[in-house]
């Protein structure tokens, strides 16, 4: 190490320092070293990755750091550190390390994919301590990392106000705004991340089912889908997930020739939080069914031996019929609509978890910073936000007069689809699930009044009438009496 280096490295020149230099964080190092106004300092357990990136990208100009002492003295004061390591005891190590060498007013943001709940813990004991800790959801992927993500801060204002200059000169800029918005007060940004990952589940699973239905029913081979998709983007379903799509489709294998698509295993993964969208939202109280179909159905499709034993039980299927005339427009109609369910849905429980956790949200604000930047940037986002923006209260996104018009729209060739679908044997449980819950909104009675005499029956579990206030109990085993309860 030259003299030269050991001055930059403890001189506090810095503005900005990141830790954990693993493809995420390298590109979100050089994103903000690409932007007028930063210097970012580097740092990285394994000191040879520090190294490469450095290396690599002598155009950064990255103050690098072999210890975590020679990092927090390359910061300038107060000091700002980005986590990007692995969630869950790693961070609260590398937290713990910074707060140990931070003073206060110095602020600490995790990048990662974290349990909110951790994040409302470790904003908490950073705060008694004098110390800003920040949960940031950052969506984008690699290439969002490096080239402009959708941003998702929570935090104090305080740390918001230093955080914002920096954020927004990395953030993706849709309709000339920065996609990133200071969600609220401590685990809100990683509550609305986690949401987000939710939302893309239902969204890759309801494109998925559409794909399915296509080629099964509609006879379309993956080449021709892809001009499908292509054209579907043109339209209200344009989205990154669909012009990815009409991407993946087109891809050939280059050992066997064929679409890539059918040498790829069909059993989906997932990293965590599309589980803890559907575990918050039973929490809350909050009907997300087509997140969490999207869910079971990846956890279904790992599900090899049970898989291999039912089809070999179940070998006589269905005849799978010939596609209607208009088949390829029913669907497009039904995959829109079952979005629509989907993010309302997915909207329905970021309002539900603000209310709960006391978090000043604005939803038309976190529809505009998913316009770019993120995995389900979507045309149809700006009209989310301006239904919000028309209307803060809005009670779920289905009673907006725009979306309520998109459903009814294409309402029929929702029906015919999922009734063709399970005629052919071909699983749509998303689509049939959004629908359903489309139905049981709409409904004007629900044979729930059925479970709680069930529920009355035999845990005198109590109900509600619906002629007089109060809460009653049946003497079932008596004289079957009506009595109070209250």
């Amino acid at each position: 190490m030259s003299d030269t280096e050991q001055t930059t490295r403890t001189s506090g020149e810095a503005t900005i320092g990141v830790i954990g230099l693993a493809v995420m964080g390298s590109n979100l190092a050089r994103n903000l070293a690409s932007r007028e106004g930063n210097t970012v300092a580097v740092f990285n357990r394994t000191t040879a990755k520090t190294d490469a990136l450095v290396e690599e990208h002598p155009e950064a100009g990255f103050v690098a750091a072999e210890t975590i002492d020679d990092f927090v003295a390359s910061l300038a004061t107060p000091r700002t550190a980005i986590i990007m390591v692995q969630a869950g005891a790693g961070t609260d190590a590398v937290i713990e390390q910074l707060a140990e060498r931070f003073e206060e007013g110095d602020i600490i943001v995790d990048g990662g994919n974290a349990d909110f709940h951790d994040t409302i813990r470790r904003e908490e004991e950073l705060r008694e301590r004098g110390l800003h800790f920040v949960g940031c959801g950052i969506s984008g992927g690699e290439e969002g990392a490096l080239n402009g993500p959708s941003l998702m801060p929570g935090g104090s204002k305080e740390a918001w106000e230093a955080l914002a200059p920096a954020l927004r000169s990395i953030a993706a800029v849709a309709q000339d705004e920065p996609c990133v918005t200071h969600v609220g007060s401590d685990g809100a940004g990683h509550f609305v991340k986690m949401v987000h990952n939710g939302i893309e589940y239902a969204d890759m699973q309801l494109i998925a089912e559409s794909y399915d239905l296509l080629r099964r029913i509609g006879g379309h081979d993956p080449a021709s889908l892809a001009d499908v998709y292509a054209e579907w983007n043109g339209g209200d379903l344009e989205s990154y997930l669909i012009e990815i799509t009409a991407e993946v489709l087109r891809q050939d294998d280059a050992e066997t020739g064929g679409p890539l698509v059918d040498v790829i295993l069909d059993r989906a993964g997932s990293k965590g939080t599309g589980v803890w969208t559907v575990q918050n939202a039973l929490g809350l109280g909050v009907p997300a069914t087509a997140i969490g179909e999207a869910v079971f159905a990846r956890a279904l499709s790992c599900s090899a031996e049970h898989r291999d034993a039912v089809r070999s039980t179940f070998s006589d299927r269905p005849d799978v019929p010939t596609a209607p005339d208009g088949f390829e427009d029913d669907v497009r109609a039904a995959l829109y609509a079952s979005k629509v369910v989907a993010y309302a849905q997915g909207f329905d429980l970021i309002r539900a978890g603000a209310e709960e956790h006391g978090w000043d949200i604005d939803l038309g604000a976190i529809a505009r910073i998913w316009r770019g930047g993120c995995i389900i940037r979507a045309r149809f986002l700006d009209r989310i936000a301006e239904a919000y923006d028309d209307d803060p209260s809005l009670v779920t996104l289905l009673a907006h007069p725009y979306f309520a018009e998109a459903v009814r729209d294409g309402e029929a060739a929702w029906r015919r689809v999922v009734a063709l679908a399970v005629t052919a044997g071909v699983p749509a449980p998303a689509f049939g699930s959004a629908l359903a819950s489309y139905d049981a909104l709409a409904s004007e009675r629900l044979p729930a009044a059925l479970i709680q005499a069930q529920r009355d029956f035999f845990g005198a579990h109590t109900y509600r009438r619906t002629d007089r206030d109060g809460v009653f109990h049946t003497l079932w085993s008596g004289d079957r009496s009506e009595v109070a309860a209250d």
